[in-house]
């Protein structure tokens, strides 16, 4: 029998032989919608582990873990679906593996990597929503932006001691708070920290401390977020759109925070259409991505990636030149410094827009720094109008489903 096959006679047995019992006890529950729905779950630690757990346990047919980190001895206390035999496995691979044994119908797709660098806005676009179970502030910022963009709804979970909340942002309609808007100086001023004078990135600052938390306050904070999650998929409207549910574990009080949206939030970007492409970022060039943007929005027309790329670096003394095309943030601030002249700090020299005039427009996408299955921006001349072009000749690449081979 077919996996659908499978899926269908489960969902229409009769209650007393389905998986999904008591599920159908509710009277608005749609398993079906749930075996259909894509989920990005972006953080397999602590919180990314109950997260996992849950939408396994209800059926979600379709889910995309990212983590760039390896399993380590102090996970096993507070992640439920590692083993000590997992020690040294990527987490994403590990969590994919174990969605599988909690429910085998289930498509999991494990990637590792760094979400604000490597992952393609074209994941965003695919999932139904997306939660994070994240600890840095730039990764949540770039989840936002990208998840606005693509109009998708973002749950994000924050869990320290044994206290917790809940956030959720949903871009439809365009007319309420996002993450960003939240953010206060102090948040501005630690995610600043994590960059140099010229940008590059501080290796110091990449690990950071290790955040005291406990399995139960990720079990409180996942379950309300996968619970909001549940609804978001059901069409339903989440109790606290725009703001946070938030739990003291001393008390066992919660409550919950309205957030008020700032109208000049540079996350408030949303594109107007997005067109989907054959090709993938290592078949097409600025140069025949640029032409077709200028034939759907003029000559003027420009296009714009979604992270600041670093092309190069230039000594001011002894005038070399190193091409790197490589995303700003993954490069450290130690490597500004001249082999040559030793103590002589380059240039960083950046882009984020192309116009047609560089000189890199024959190389491919991936050449310039480009992730796969990602979306680039076009934008018209006076900025009236965005079309973004996602490269989903690499969607198979991506959203592969895990097999033996990849489990580690």
């Amino acid at each position: 029998m077919t996996d659908v096959l499978r899926i269908t006679a489960d969902l229409q047995a009769p209650a007393a032989e389905s998986r999904f019992a008591r599920f159908k006890l509710i009277g608005w529950w749609d398993q079906q919608r749930l075996s259909r729905a894509r989920v990005a779950v972006i953080g397999a630690g602590a919180l990314g582990n109950e997260i996992v757990k849950n939408l396994a346990l209800l059926g979600v047919g379709h889910l995309f873990i990212a983590d760039m980190d390896r399993i380590e001895n102090s996970n096993l206390s507070r992640s439920v679906l590692y083993r000590a035999s997992d020690n040294g496995t990527h987490k994403a691979t590990a969590a994919a593996r174990s969605a599988r044994d909690i429910y085998p119908d289930i498509k999991s797709h494990a990637f590792v990597g760094n979400v604000v660098h490597d992952l393609g806005l074209g994941v965003f676009r695919w999932a139904d929503v997306v939660i994070g179970g994240l600890d840095n502030r730039e990764a949540r910022l770039s989840i936002n932006r990208n998840c606005w963009k693509v109009g998708r709804p973002f749950i994000d979970g924050a869990i320290e001691t044994i206290d917790g909340s809940a956030r959720v942002f949903v871009p439809a309609g365009g007319a309420g708070p996002c993450y960003e808007c939240t953010m206060s100086q102090t948040d501005w001023k630690l995610l600043q920290m994590r960059r140099s004078c010229n940008l590059l990135s501080r290796p110091e600052m990449e690990t950071g401390g290790k955040t005291p938390t406990t399995p139960t306050v990720s079990s409180v904070i996942a379950g309300v977020q996968c619970q909001e999650a549940v609804k978001l998929l059901h069409g339903m409207e989440s109790a606290f759109a725009g703001g946070a549910w938030n739990f003291s574990g001393v008390t066992a009080d919660s409550y919950i925070t309205r957030f008020q949206r700032k109208d000049d939030c540079l996350s408030h970007d949303t594109l107007d259409e997005v067109i989907a492409l054959d090709e993938g970022v290592a078949q097409i060039t600025p140069r025949q991505l640029l032409a077709k943007a200028r034939e759907l929005l003029g000559k003027d027309a420009k296009l714009e990636l979604a992270r600041e790329v670093l092309e190069k670096l230039v000594c001011p003394n002894c005038k070399t030149e190193e091409r790197l095309f490589a995303s700003l943030g993954k490069v450290s601030a130690d490597r500004a410094w001249c082999p040559r002249c030793k103590d002589v700090r380059r240039e960083v020299v950046t882009f984020h827009q192309i116009r047609g005039d560089e000189d890199f427009m024959e190389r491919t996408l991936a050449e310039i720094g480009v992730p796969p299955f990602d979306i680039v921006i076009a934008r018209s001349a006076d900025y009236s109008r965005s079309i973004g072009f996602e490269l989903a000749g690499d969607a198979d690449g991506v959203l592969g489903e895990l097999n033996e081979l990849e489990l580690e």
